[in-house]
């Protein structure tokens, strides 16, 4: 099968490639690095020619601003039109669970319109909404973190390995296009100011986490279930602390 994974050198799309590979697919990893940009549309119609599946693992380079709605309202256009002209027979994207309540966030409402723009587009796809993986706790900390103090909201997350969502990814890009959409958490549902208060203290980092029903996440402010999945979503392995003692920030000194 003739596999494109736009956004092939990323945290997911390489693992997507490599899994993909093993199985005999002819796959072409395609990003920036490879002269193919979703933004400007450059090599687009080229890495298309011939394709069967698209796989769109691409990402924002912002998380809090109005460029990164810009972002996913023009990549996907681009990505669209392209695929449409190629005759593509199956698009396959990553999203995230609760884009579609999550208005207030630019990154989350740019998510939310991909979603409805490749619902609408014609051509058959699969939508994976994951929950954050675990290595987005690092950016979570980061955005919010003011003085050495990161102030977070309770909500409940549900966080999941990327690799879980690689691997779901990579099994539904060789089967038949579910023209809907399906979710994937972890196995843990935990408050979010608690389990990256257990994070921040199994790296040492300076800092200390505060739980705040009125802090922002990136933009948006949660209830208790705006990260969470629905009944019926997919349920990963890979646990919290498993994924730790494995990562690169097992027992960091920061």
């Amino acid at each position: 099968m003739n596999i494109v994974v736009v956004g092939g050198r990323g945290l997911v799309g390489r693992n997507i490639v490599e899994r993909l590979r093993a199985e005999g697919h002819e796959v072409s990893a395609v990003s920036r690095a490879t002269g193919v940009d979703v933004i400007t549309g450059q090599g687009l119609a080229e890495c298309m020619a011939g394709a069967e599946v698209v796989v769109d693992v691409t990402n924002s380079p912002t998380f809090d601003d109005e460029a990164a709605y810009d972002f996913f309202r023009t990549a996907i256009d681009n990505l669209l039109t392209a695929e449409i002209a190629a005759g593509v027979r199956h698009h396959l994207t990553l999203s995230i669970v609760g884009t579609e309540r999550l208005e207030d966030s630019h990154y989350l409402r740019g998510k939310a319109l991909q979603d409805r723009l490749i619902r609408a587009s014609g051509i058959p796809f699969t939508i994976v909404h994951a929950t954050q993986f675990y290595e987005f706790l690092v950016a979570i900390i980061v955005d919010a973190v003011r003085d050495q103090t990161v102030r977070l909201s309770p909500a409940y997350i549900q966080p999941v390995a990327s690799d879980d969502v690689a691997a779901l990814m990579a099994s539904l890009a060789v089967g038949e296009p579910l023209n809907g959409s399906i979710e994937i958490a972890g196995p843990e549902r935990e408050r979010m100011s608690e389990l990256i208060q257990r994070f921040v203290i199994d790296m040492e980092a300076p800092c200390e986490v505060r739980a705040d029903k009125a802090a922002p996440y990136f933009g948006a402010i949660l209830d208790e279930r705006s990260l969470v999945p629905g009944a019926g979503a997919r349920q990963a392995q890979t646990g919290f602390q498993q994924w730790l003692e494995r990562s690169e920030f097992a027992r960091a000194r920061w």
